[in-house]
């Protein structure tokens, strides 16, 4: 980073850092994850590189912290429901909390692939997949067709193997 861009995050941290902060803080209802969102966003705006091009730096910060703050809500979930499951099954896992760890890592990594699937599409395919139901069930429960439920699980299919890797 060249002395002008570390200048510039500099001053964009001192004009914006309350403001973002009080951002996150009204919307998450928790001081500790606010900070870490933060501190987060102006990483991520160290990350991104040409920062000179910014034109609005209170709306590009803010947008950068929304969409931090909307991953951080899915993971709570994902990790919420990860748990629920496990306490509902513990009998049958007894795994390390890297195990679990590693876990959670890779169903937040498949919830942000099948994100950019059209919402029946992940639906058909999560309760083919995390329900176990018969494509018959999974077309009464959704009301379409059994040859729709195919396709929307062949088109989520074939978007998560375009992503392997």
């Amino acid at each position: 980073m060249s002395h002008s861009s570390n200048t510039l995050v500099s001053q964009l941290y001192t004009d914006h850092h309350l403001w973002i902060l009080s951002y996150l803080k009204k919307r998450l209802k928790n001081v500790e994850d606010a900070y870490d969102l933060t501190n987060d966003t102006f990483l991520k705006l160290i990350l991104k590189g040409d920062i000179n091009k910014i034109i609005e730096p209170r709306a590009f910060l803010t947008n950068l912290a929304h969409g931090l703050m909307v991953n951080h809500f899915r993971r709570k979930e994902i990790e919420s429901k990860y748990l629920e499951f496990l306490s509902q099954h513990s009998e049958d896992f007894h795994d390390s909390v890297e195990t679990r760890t590693i876990i959670l890592e890779t169903l937040y990594q498949i919830d942000l692939i099948l994100d950019g699937l059209e919402q029946k599409v992940k639906k058909a395919f999560l309760l083919s997949q995390l329900e176990g139901m018969a494509h018959g069930a999974i077309a009464n429960e959704m009301q379409v067709s059994v040859s729709s439920v195919r396709k929307y699980i062949s088109t989520a299919l074939l978007h998560l193997m375009q992503h392997k890797n």
